[in-house]
């Protein structure tokens, strides 16, 4: 495993630690997580201040954030379209939202911890994180973590209740354990090209069709098929980021999809991602007039496209992340809002 901070060795603090029947000198309280044994120093213990409030707000990425809202702004669209005009679950929304925005922070804030102790973002080329940037304690970053984990589970167990449907307990189980070992855990799937399945399994499908299941009591087409929409959007976001953090991820040991087929590959399915959802939402006009409005979204995917395909700088690619994470929040919301007038 590769440590935080490269310049240091093990045999290179002396009077601070033990020494192994190997004869290696160790830190101070020695730990059996090899990487958090060789956690570097971070900037709070360096100069004496701790992380400041633009470092968390920070940390918890919040052009991420779409990605939470839009597959429930069109699960609860489709829930409308089950229940009839003018039936609303508005508490039942809220809660799905609270869920959604927890889990996201959550495993933004369990990317950043788990990243940082391994070492895999020592040569990342994006904003600095809290741990790898040292800007922050590894424990609190996980602390902070797990709290907005603990906070989602409280409000989907709030669902379970007022539903009736316990068995909703295992697929929150199941979101939570997929947040956790995206990129933790000693074999984190984030780290073996399988992101993008999981981003659209749970941040596609499983968050739009629950959305509209805990609303209504069933699942119908709208949510079926506008799930895999915003599922596909969401890839693509994770695609671009990926893209971007391709050499670091490379030079860390992180097998990314984006890292596994190449760049000239992934912009083609970065593009191929940005684009299909259209040709959903396009069927959906034939029925829902109003669908059609989602094709102004392309005033954002298309250029998103452009810039990625032509890119040579990660500046370039932040705007593409930027434009898609924004083209992804537009789609679902307009979509919804077709469902739902």
């Amino acid at each position: 495993m590769q440590r935080l901070n490269p310049s240091a060795s093990t045999g290179s603090h002396s009077g601070s630690g033990g020494t192994s029947r190997a004869g290696k000198t160790t830190g101070p309280g020695k730990s059996g997580n090899p990487a958090k044994r060789n956690a570097p120093r971070t900037r709070a213990a360096a100069t004496g201040r701790p992380a400041t409030a633009g470092d968390w707000v920070s940390g918890a990425r919040l052009r991420t954030l779409p990605l939470a809202i839009a597959p429930v702004a069109l699960g609860t669209g489709a829930a409308i379209v089950a229940s009839g005009p003018g039936t609303y679950h508005w508490v039942r929304a809220s809660l799905a939202l609270v869920v959604a925005l927890c889990l996201q922070i959550g495993v933004n804030y369990a990317n950043d911890y788990s990243d940082g102790i391994r070492g895999t973002d020592a040569n990342r080329i994006g904003p600095a994180r809290l741990t790898g940037g040292g800007a922050a304690r590894p424990r609190a970053v996980l602390s902070v973590a797990l709290a907005f984990f603990a906070l989602a589970a409280l409000a989907g167990l709030t669902l379970v209740v007022l539903t009736g449907q316990w068995w909703l307990l295992l697929v929150g189980a199941a979101a939570i354990v997929a947040a956790w070992f995206y990129t933790g855990g000693r074999r984190p799937y984030g780290y073996f090209g399988l992101g993008e399945v999981f981003v659209f399994v749970f941040f596609g499908l499983v968050a739009t069709l629950g959305t509209t299941f805990v609303q209504v009591g069933t699942v119908n087409t709208e949510s079926w098929l506008s799930g895999v929409g915003i599922g596909l959007l969401a890839c693509a976001v994770l695609m671009v980021n990926n893209l971007r953090d391709l050499e670091p991820d490379r030079a860390s040991g992180k097998r990314t999809l984006a890292v596994l087929i190449g760049g000239t590959a992934s912009r083609v399915v970065f593009c191929v991602l940005l684009l299909v959802p259209f040709l959903i939402s396009g069927f959906f006009g034939l029925f829902y007039p109003l669908a059609w409005s989602t094709f102004f979204v392309l005033f954002l995917a298309v250029p998103a496209c452009l810039i990625t395909v032509t890119a040579t700088t990660s500046k370039e690619l932040v705007l593409a992340l930027k434009l898609t994470s924004l083209a992804a929040l537009a789609y679902g919301v307009l979509l919804a809002l077709a469902f739902a007038l």
